[in-house]
This record gives C-alpha cells, sequence and structure tokens, in this order.
C-alpha cells in the first residue's frame, strides 16, 4: 500500500503489508514500558527520546546506568523502521531503473519482466518518492531515519572512488544545519557536566547558537578572565539514537555486501562507524586540537584553537574563539595581493604538511572550517582551523608511500607514481591491479600535460585515479579519499583568491622540502634510535646466530665436501661486525654519519656478499 508524506498512525504502521512506512522512534520506544521520557524534537517532527536514567547526575546505584543490552534493544526497535526504508529504497530503484530505460526498450515485449516487476511495485512505495531519480530517494530517506543517516550520506558523497558520481553529488548536497534545541537545554548540560551553574563558570553564553548540527551545537560565550570562547554541547540523547543505529547498521553492512558488492557497503559502514564514535566524545577533539597546536608550534602563521581543559568534557567543549574572515566571502576578497599570496602560502603549506609530514590531518575540511587572520603587516597574517572532530591518521608506511606517491605526481612521474598508488590499495576478488597500474598512468599522464596551461587539479587526478579502481577491483583507505577532501579545499581557496594559481608549482615548492627533511641525516638517525631496542636485539642474538651458521657449514663440509665451504662466510662475518659497530655507535651517542656507514655496509653485504 502506497503512503503519502505525513507519518501514518501506529495502526497503520503495523500493518505487515506497508514495507515503506515511517514511524516516530517515540513510538517505539514508549510502547509497554510505562517509563517517563523527555523528548527532543528535530527539524523533521521525529522524537529523539532519551530516559532520565541515561543523564548524568541523576542515578542513586553505580551500576544504575550499566545497561549491556542497551545499544542491542535500540536497535531492535529501529530495525523495522530501517528496514522499511531499504526495502523501499531498493524497490524504488528498480522503478527508477525502469523509468530511465530508453524508450525504445519500453515498448512491445522488451524488458517486459522489469516493466512487469515496477508496475507491481509501484503501490508499495511512497507516493512522494517513487517517481524521484535512485540518487534523490536515497538522500531524502537518509535524511527521513535521522542525524546518524545524514552523517553516512556525507560520508558516502566522499567515497567517490566507490560510489557512482551521480549519487556523491546528490549526497553532497546533505545539509548538516539542523534545527536547535532550546537554550534551557543547552544550560542545564553545561550544569550537569562542569558541576555549577552556567552564570558562575562564564560572563556570559550567547542564547543563539553558531550553529546547529547532527550532533552538537555551538554558542559563542566570555570566560570569567573575559576570554573569548565557543561552546560545543552534545544535542541530548544523541548519542544513545547514534549507538543503536551503529549497530543496526553494522547489520545491514552485511546484507547490502551480499546484495552490492562492488561498492563495498561494509567498508564505508565500519569505517563512518569508527569515525562516528570518535565524533560523539568531545574528549577525542580536544585531544585532536592539542595535537595539531604541537605539531605546528614551528610555525606560528598556522593556529588551532585552544582547549579549556578545566572547562571541557566529553558532552561540553569549550574552546578558544577565533575571529577571522571566512576564505570566499567579500572581506578576504579585499585582502591586498600580498595578504591573498599569504593565505595561499600557509594553506598549501600546512596541508601537505598535515598530510605528508605529519599524517594526521584535518578529516573535514571546507572553507567554513578555515579562518584568516589578518595582521598589522601581510606577513603578520595567520590562518586557523576549527571543528577539528573528524581527523585522518596515516599509518608510518602508508604516510611514506604517500609522499612518495605525491612527490612523483607533482614532479610529472607518472610510473612511479602509479606504482606508489598501487603499493597502498588493496586488491579485491578478481582485481587486475596491472591493468589499474596502466589505466593510472594513461590517465595521469593526460592531465599533467595540461598543467603548463595552468589548468590542472591535482586532487582531480588523485580523485580520479581512486575511482579508477573501482573498476579494476582495487580498493583504498577512507583516509585517502579524505586526504583528497583536504586538497580540493587547498586548490579551491588558494583559487578563490588568485585564479592564476599554479597547484603544481605551489606543490613542488612545499613537498619539496617534506621530501628533502625525509631524508636528512639527522631524520635518520633519529629513526635509527628509536629501534634501538629492536638492533640490540639482533646484536645480542648475532653469536647464537654465526655459531648456528658455523654449525651449519660443517654439516654441509661433510655431505658435500666438493664445493666451497667458505662461500659467503667471510662477507657475513664483516657484515655482522659492521651492524654490531652500528649498533654500539647508534647506543653510545656516536657520529650519526658513523652509524649510517656502518648499517649501509652490513646490509649491502649481508644481501650481496
Amino acid at each position: 500500500m502506497a503512503d503519502d508524506s505525513s507519518f501514518p498512525s501506529a495502526k497503520a504502521e503495523s500493518s505487515v503489508s506497508d514495507w515503506d512506512g515511517r514511524r516516530s522512534r517515540n513510538d517505539y520506544e514508549n510502547e509497554g514500558d510505562g517509563k517517563e521520557r523527555h523528548s527532543l524534537h528535530d527539524d523533521r517532527g521525529d522524537d529523539i527520546s532519551v530516559s532520565p536514567s541515561s543523564e548524568k547526575g541523576t542515578t542513586t546505584s553505580p551500576l544504575a546506568d550499566f545497561d549491556p543490552f542497551a545499544p542491542y534493544r535500540g536497535a531492535f526497535r529501529r530495525f523495522f523502521t530501517v528496514y522499511r526504508h531499504v526495502v523501499g529504497l531498493l524497490m524504488g530503484g528498480h522503478i527508477a531503473y525502469v523509468r530511465s530505460l530508453p524508450e525504445v526498450q519500453k515498448t512491445g515485449l522488451r524488458s517486459l519482466g522489469k516493466r512487469v516487476l515496477s508496475w507491481v511495485l509501484t503501490p508499495f512505495v511512497r507516493r512522494d518518492l517513487r517517481d524521484l531519480p535512485f540518487p534523490v530517494q536515497l538522500r531524502r530517506r537518509l535524511e527521513i531515519l535521522g542525524p546518524t543517516f545524514t552523517k553516512l550520506g556525507q560520508i558516502m558523497a566522499i567515497r567517490e572512488d566507490l560510489l557512482p558520481e551521480p549519487i556523491t553529488r546528490e549526497l553532497d548536497s546533505l545539509m548538516d544545519q539542523l534545527q536547535a534545541i532550546p537554550f534551557k537545554q543547552v544550560k542545564a548540560i553545561i550544569e550537569r557536566d562542569l558541576g555549577k551553574p552556567p552564570d558562575a563558570i562564564y560572563e556570559r553564553i550567547d542564547s543563539d547558537p553558531l550553529g546547529s548540527a547532527s550532533i552538537a551545537q555551538v554558542h559563542r560565550a566570555k570566560t570569567q578572565d573575559g576570554d573569548d570562547v565557543v561552546i560545543k554541547v552534545i544535542k541530548p540523547g544523541i548519542r544513545d539514537v547514534i549507538t543503536s543505529d551503529l549497530k543496526l547498521l553494522e547489520f545491514f553492512g552485511v546484507f547490502l555486501q551480499w546484495i552490492l558488492p562492488r561498492y563495498q557497503p561494509k567498508q564505508i559502514i565500519e569505517e563512518f562507524s569508527a569515525y562516528t564514535k570518535r565524533e560523539i566524545d568531545f574528549d577525542y577533539e580536544a585531544d585532536h586540537a592539542e595535537i595539531f597546536a604541537t605539531n605546528f608550534q614551528d610555525v606560528p602563521g598556522v593556529v588551532f584553537p585552544e582547549v579549556y581543559r578545566t572547562l571541557s568534557t566529553g558532552d561540553v567543549l569549550t574552546m578558544e574563539y577565533l575571529d577571522g574572515i571566512r576564505p570566499g566571502s567579500e572581506a578576504a576578497l579585499q585582502l591586498s595581493e600580498a595578504e591573498r599570496q599569504q593565505v595561499v602560502d600557509l594553506g598549501a603549506s600546512a596541508i601537505i604538511r598535515m598530510l605528508y609530514k605529519d599524517g594526521f590531518f584535518h578529516a573535514d575540511l571546507h572553507a567554513g572550517n578555515l579562518k584568516i587572520i589578518p595582521g598589522d603587516r601581510p606577513e603578520d597574517l595567520k590562518i586557523g582551523f576549527i571543528d577539528l572532530g573528524m581527523v585522518g591518521r596515516f599509518r608510518s608506511e602508508l604516510k611514506r608511500s604517500m609522499l612518495y606517491y605525491y612527490y612523483a605526481l607533482v614532479r610529472g612521474d607518472v610510473e612511479n607514481a602509479a606504482r606508489y598508488l598501487l603499493n597502498m590499495a588493496r586488491v579485491g576478488e578478481g582485481g587486475d591491479p596491472q591493468g589499474f597500474r596502466r589505466a593510472v598512468s594513461d590517465m595521469a599522464r593526460h592531465f599533467l600535460m595540461r598543467s603548463k596551461q595552468g589548468s590542472v587539479s591535482l586532487a582531480q587526478v588523485i580523485l580520479r585515479s581512486l575511482s579508477l579502481g573501482g573498476q579494476y577491483r582495487v580498493f583504498f583507505p577512507v583516509e585517502m579519499t579524505l586526504m583528497v577532501k583536504a586538497l580540493v579545499t587547498f586548490e579551491g581557496v588558494g583559487r578563490t583568491l588568485d585564479p592564476d594559481l599554479d597547484v603544481v608549482a605551489v606543490s613542488q615548492r612545499h613537498v619539496r622540502r617534506i621530501f628533502r627533511d625525509r631524508f636528512d641525516p639527522r631524520a635518520l638517525g633519529s629513526e635509527m634510535l628509536t629501534s634501538a631496542p629492536e638492533l640490540v636485539d639482533v646484536a645480542l642474538k648475532l653469536p647464537q646466530l654465526l655459531t648456528s651458521g658455523v654449525s651449519y657449514l660443517e654439516e654441509s663440509l661433510t655431505e658435500q665436501p666438493s664445493s666451497d665451504p667458505f662461500s659467503g662466510l667471510r662477507s657475513s662475518i664483516i657484515a655482522g661486525s659492521c651492524i654490531v659497530g652500528g649498533v654500539i655507535s647508534v647506543v653510545q651517542g656516536g657520529p650519526v654519519l658513523l652509524s649510517i656507514l656502518l648499517f649501509g655496509t652490513g646490509g649491502i653485504l649481508a644481501l650481496f656478499g
């Protein structure tokens, strides 16, 4: 049976045949338990319920809040709503597919089975959705299902390497600016978490929020010491809602992986779950801000908001307010040419450093999360990064491969760039890595030949390379698409301020500096020093290894007297001596160059002696 855009009654919802109806979460959670609940209405009128026992500071027993089955119970209640939307989306997708067929395929007996199935399914799909294209249906259903699924859609929007462009383009329009919760609830959460009334902690708090997203909302305030700050407060009940939804998504991820393995839904959902669990705990965001500040302490032109730890908890975060200009605004376009060049240079340097030197980068980077802070002189201008809840991390091996890949790409060495890119991939069943490597080389060569005209986008080159992976069953971690998002922001902001910006030249200048630092003897010596315990273990075991080698040699002499008994023995002894000498030099703080020379000589003799 078809449904309309309004919420159906509880009676209608109970119908098994109504596959595609919607039900308020409050209807499920208030059935049969008889407990008092407080509801928070979002912008669609859905109820997000939270039991008083889940609020901090209201329990009398230390075990009253402990309920290991709570996430699963919430997921069970939510299952039927999500199930109807998933089935409705599959049916609506088939209807949209039949509608998109060429007219010649919809006449006579052509595609008869598909057309009949579409006709049969039509009454079971929501009336206001069934005539829409599939990407629009997907976006609308994610919005209807609530904040967790809205954020899932935002993550899907950046996975252009896995999903078709029409879907990612439509999901990119998902808005995260939702209806704000009442200010009295904000004050109640602050008092609950910080243990004092807000008036005793802050000199003032603006009642109108700076922004209200699916998980939290932000208010500007001033501390008792007169510092301008922002207060980020998690919305009540949202953590329980998201935890239940994530449990449910894990189930549907397995189901969708079986139906649509090409688009890797299970991988996308697992990545989304990992990021979202960190995003609903503000302790992580506070840690991120301090890590960024430490990484950039030698770069005065790049700033991050200071965290007020004594005024912050997992649900309330107080941070310094960075008062600056948003890129793309009229004020930004009024900056002098020298100031605009400073913005471009600082932005490029910061983003490339995050990605390829630190391996710790802002994963939700867009123009709204950047602030331009003018100074008295152009060289005093600074840029600030805000909203640090979502970050990306590259493992040490992945970070090095990313650096080598990007360095080769900006130099125009497409063959090596393709090789490094393939090293970072996971080849799926039936994958064609060599075909992927050839396709990436050809595509990158074509794009980079246009760099002389300044029309090339390195971010688009990388994104198209990742997108080719889906055709050849070659898959990449989500951090690489988040990296592309950061590069897109750098290029977009840069070209807004300087339409003639040469992205390749700017990238070459900054990545070469990082590449030189990577191979600085002092940096290499420091890396070796971190591996000193393992090297000491090797040195301690070396006599035993040499003894075992001599014993094996004696056996060989007995069994094969005609062969050369001393082949390789001299080189092995010398190689071992060099390695032991290198270890002693590192441990005793000897010259770095001497340690490198000894390790290098020992390694060469061990491999080729």
